[in-house]
């Protein structure tokens, strides 16, 4: 039964905690300073986020938000205006980039959700730069509209207001890469086809600096915080060495990070994985915040993490959705998070969020628990 949010725990918790906005509250704990209480932030998928509101019987998105303490507000996406991206006789949609994907639904009942699948990988049979550099569905900024993103920064005055793009057009290298060439063959290029690998890395960062160039000029000084993201990381280590990692995405990772430091922005990146090798050049790169701390991955305990880097580089995350959120108990996960925040709430530096999207098989008893935890022990 949904419980009222004036009486609920969550309220009384920030009622008597809160003394901060929550963008001055983000901005002091990445400043490695402590805030009135650490800042919290939400990741679910949609269908999580439609199940939260009705338990809590709350009807919009911002309300919710506001209802549960989050400190971030999503704002300054631009529209898309181009062409229309073609649909095909049996369903599947082409995105942005010319990437062919499908609806797949999973799961049943409460714990049914959407995903998209990635069904042809337009650049796979080539074998020449200038194929690829031929490939007529490279993306242009021309087919965006901008002009919204400073009221749309504006109604959120007082939030840390983050600007990360869509999920599957998020700023990124290897990813799109993956989704353009497919997974085997640029794992293959990285050992056996450099110039390939350099041909698809300079047609996605000079893409993306000028989109996001875009993107903070028309917020106009609205955007506190921007969020790129790509997985470096597998369950047990990097996905390629660090020399190979500085061979071909050291380079756009400084050229993202220095725009929107030009800007007077705070860079987060999201990684899952295992990428602690790879940290040092993050900070060395002058990467602001960490984000998915996935703390099953090898290498990736947060306490260790923040005594070998916390002086260097703020965290957010590190709340497990693999085993603790879909199948503990609600006092497991209050557990988890009290631990989480026993090793890095000190000194500031540190963000509440769960190490990826709440996904559909988490109950709803667990999510309750683990805003309440959020509060019950975040307060400094």
């Amino acid at each position: 039964m949904p419980l009222s949010s004036a009486h609920h725990p969550i309220t009384l918790w920030r009622q008597r905690n809160e003394r901060l906005t929550s963008r001055e509250r983000v901005m002091t704990a990445i400043a490695h300073r402590e805030p009135d209480r650490v800042p919290i932030d939400f990741w679910a998928t949609p269908e999580v986020k439609q199940a939260v509101k009705r338990h809590f019987d709350i009807e919009s998105q911002d309300a919710l938000l506001d209802f549960l303490g989050v400190d971030f507000r999503v704002a300054a996406m631009p529209r898309y205006i181009g062409p229309t991206l073609k649909v095909h006789p049996d369903g599947s949609r082409d995105d942005v980039w010319g990437v062919r994907r499908q609806t797949v639904t999973f799961g049943a009942g409460d714990h049914q959700g959407t995903y998209q699948e990635l069904l042809c990988s337009p650049l796979t049979a080539m074998t020449t730069v200038r194929e690829i550099d031929a490939y007529a569905g490279w993306p242009s900024p021309d087919r965006w509209d901008f002009s919204h993103a400073a009221e749309e920064c504006r109604q959120y005055a007082g939030f840390c207001v983050m600007a990360m793009g869509d999920r599957l057009d998020r700023t990124a290298q290897l990813k799109p890469s993956m989704y353009l060439r497919g997974v085997e063959q640029i794992m293959l290029d990285l050992a056996l086809n450099p110039e390939i690998v350099d041909c698809i890395n300079e047609h996605i960062v000079s893409y993306f600096v000028e989109f996001n160039r875009r993107v903070f000029e028309a917020a106009q000084g609205g955007i506190a915080i921007f969020l790129m993201g790509d997985d470096f990381g597998t369950q047990t280590g990097p996905m390629m060495s660090v020399d190979m990692w500085k061979r071909y995405y050291e380079s756009g990772f400084r050229k993202y990070i220095g725009l929107a430091h030009r800007y007077g922005i705070k860079v987060m990146h999201h990684t899952c994985g295992s990428v602690r090798p790879l940290i040092p050049l993050f900070i060395d790169a002058g990467l602001d915040i960490l984000q998915s701390l996935q703390p099953r991955a090898a290498g990736m305990d947060l306490r260790e993490l923040k005594k070998e880097f916390g002086r260097y580089i703020s965290f957010q995350g590190g709340i497990d959705i693999q085993h603790t959120l879909p199948r503990g108990s609600p006092d497991d996960v209050k557990r988890e998070v009290r631990e989480r925040l026993d090793a890095a709430k000190a000194g500031g530096g540190y963000i509440l969020c769960t190490a990826h999207n709440l996904q559909a098989d988490t109950p709803m008893e667990n999510i309750a628990a683990l805003f309440e935890a959020y509060h019950e022990f975040g307060a400094y």
